[in-house]
Formats: structure tokens, C-alpha cells, sequence
């Protein structure tokens, strides 16, 4: 376990800076002048550029500025914005409960529906399998963007049953009602994917010999369900399942957008989008981070809910 640990861990370090620097050397590459957006199209002198420019380094070798940004990260301090003009760490951390509650309201609806529907279309062969099926499978190839536009038309412009984009939610409740369209539109394709996987589990422990002689023993067909065949289906249900959750970190940015949800995700698509450098590579950062933790903390609960699954052994494949 301990090596396992420290393995993962140096794992992690060695993603995160990798991927740091490959952000940090793709955005500083691409096209376009930050000190375009800081004037907003103001005339200024050449002096006044080249303080700009010396303010944020801009005028320093990459892989130089790559390791002043490195060292303040290191510190706790990842710069400063460009577009928004305050400290980066204080304008993520603003952001981030939207995106917390987007995401854990996804994932609620992401396992109910998909353990469920799974459930059922293992349980119930014949027309409801299939129906399940033609269902996940239409839901696994829907977009987010195209089931955001398609709940937005539907439950907001025409039935007004839910807020359209925008709007600053106050309170739970009320943060709840403004966020259910965006929860969905992000949880569709997820739930999909779940609810398939978890059909493919069940049916693989429904075949298993000592159901059948569970079956056989006169145990009810509850008991077996719930004892013998979804709990030894829950190890691939939970670890396709932290994988989504890790997912929705990126997903979020499409869905944020399109729903004008103040979250990391449209911070980022909005830092991208005006070369706001020290916002896309703190988010970047942060995202990977996370991914990996996810994985992480997934891989350590597998083995406790199916012994049968050891660290070595996953380590190994």
C-alpha cells in the first residue's frame, strides 16, 4: 500500500508538470497579443507597452517565465489575472461553489439514472432491454452543447418551467432550481454510459454459478440481486463512475457556457478566449489535479468493495 501511495503520488507530481508546461508553452505560442486586451484597443506609447510587457514578464525567455510562474505556484501565488485584474487564486476560489454544485448535482443524477436504468435492462429482458438500450445509446451520443440547447428550448423558452441562462441564484433552493437544466444537460451523456456499463455487469454476475444456486436454495430473487449480484457488479460501476466524475471536471466548461453558469469552467473558456495566460494555466493545473485524485481515491475504494480486486493487481495491469 505504501508503495503503491508514494508511486501514485510521484505520478501525479510528474503529470502536473508536464502538463503545466505543455499549457503554459501552447498558450504563450499561440496567436495574439495580451497587451491588445490589457489596452482594450486604447492607443498607447511604446513606453507604455514595454511596462506592460514587463509587468508580466511577457518579454522573458519561455522556459524562464515558465519557472517564475512554477515558483509562485509553488508559493500559493498564481499571478494575476489579465482580464479581471485580481489575484487568480482569490477570482478561482469565487468560482468554484458553482462548479462543486454543478458537478455533485450531475453526479447524483448520473448514478440514479444509470445504475437504475441498468438495473432494469439487466433484470427485464425483452422489450424493455431493448428500449433501455436504444435509450442509453441515443443518450451516449448527444453532445452536452445539443442536450443544453434542446432542455433550453424546450424547458425554458416554451414551457418556462426553468430560468434560461443567466440570473445569480440566492440560497440553495434557489441555486437548485437555476442549476437543474445544466446538472441534466451535463448528466445525459454520462448516464448513458453508466447505465450501459452497469448492464453489462449485472448480466456478467447474473450468469455467475452461485447465483444459480442461490436461485436454486429458494433465496428471493431481491436477496440475490442485492447480495450476490450487484454488489460483486459494483467494482467496474464505481471505477466507470469516478471516471465520469473526473470527466465532468472538463465537461463543465461547455455546459457553463452554454448556460451562463458563473463557474471555472466558463472562467476558463473566457480565459482562453482573450489569452488571460495565468487564469488558463491555474485552471489547467488544478483540473488535472483533480482528474488524477479522482483516480486515485477510485482505485482505493475498488478493493474494499470487491475483494476480489487487489492494488497489486491493478497496479500490474
Amino acid at each position: 500500500m505504501t508503495r503503491y501511495l508514494v508511486g501514485r503520488l510521484l505520478g501525479l507530481v510528474a503529470v502536473l508538470l508536464v502538463t503545466s508546461f505543455v499549457v503554459f508553452s501552447t498558450v504563450h505560442l499561440a496567436p495574439g497579443d495580451p497587451v491588445s486586451f490589457l489596452l482594450s484597443g486604447r492607443p498607447a506609447s511604446p513606453e507604455t507597452k514595454a511596462a506592460l510587457r514587463a509587468q508580466y514578464h511577457l518579454d522573458d525567455p519561455l522556459f524562464t517565465q515558465y519557472l517564475k510562474w512554477l515558483g509562485g505556484v509553488l508559493h500559493g501565488d498564481f499571478g494575476r489575472s489579465v482580464q479581471f485584474r485580481q489575484d487568480v487564486g482569490s477570482l478561482i476560489a469565487s468560482r468554484v461553489p458553482g462548479t462543486a454544485f454543478l458537478i455533485v448535482y450531475s453526479a447524483v443524477l448520473i448514478g440514479v439514472f444509470g445504475v437504475l436504468a441498468g438495473l432494469v435492462a439487466a433484470l427485464r429482458p425483452g422489450p424493455v432491454d431493448r428500449a433501455v438500450l436504444l435509450g442509453t445509446g441515443v443518450a451516449t451520443a448527444t453532445p452536452s452543447f445539443v442536450s443544453a440547447i434542446a432542455l433550453i428550448s424546450l424547458f425554458s423558452v416554451q414551457l418556462g418551467w426553468f430560468p434560461g441562462p443567466g440570473g445569480t441564484p440566492t440560497g440553495f433552493t434557489d441555486r437548485l432550481y437555476h442549476l437543474t437544466l445544466p446538472a441534466f444537460a451535463l448528466a445525459v451523456a454520462f448516464a448513458g454510459l453508466l447505465a450501459r456499463v452497469t448492464r453489462s455487469a449485472m448480466l456478467d454476475e447474473l450468469k455467475r454459478e452461485h447465483v444459480e444456486v442461490a436461485r436454486s436454495r429458494g433465496v428471493a430473487q431481491g436477496a440475490v440481486v442485492r447480495r450476490h449480484v450487484l454488489r460483486n457488479a459494483l467494482g467496474p460501476i464505481v471505477t466507470v463512475g469516478g471516471t465520469m466524475l473526473a470527466g465532468l471536471l472538463v465537461s463543465t466548461s461547455i455546459v457553463e457556457t452554454a448556460f451562463d453558469v458563473s463557474g471555472i469552467g466558463s472562467l476558463l473558456v473566457q480565459s482562453v478566449t482573450v489569452k488571460d495566460f495565468p487564469v488558463v494555466q491555474a485552471v489547467t493545473l488544478l483540473t488535472v489535479a483533480a482528474f488524477v485524485l479522482v483516480n486515485l481515491v477510485v482505485d482505493l475504494l475498488v478493493p474494499l468493495i470487491d475483494p476480489r480486486l487487489s492494488l497489486v493487481g491493478r497496479g500490474a495491469s
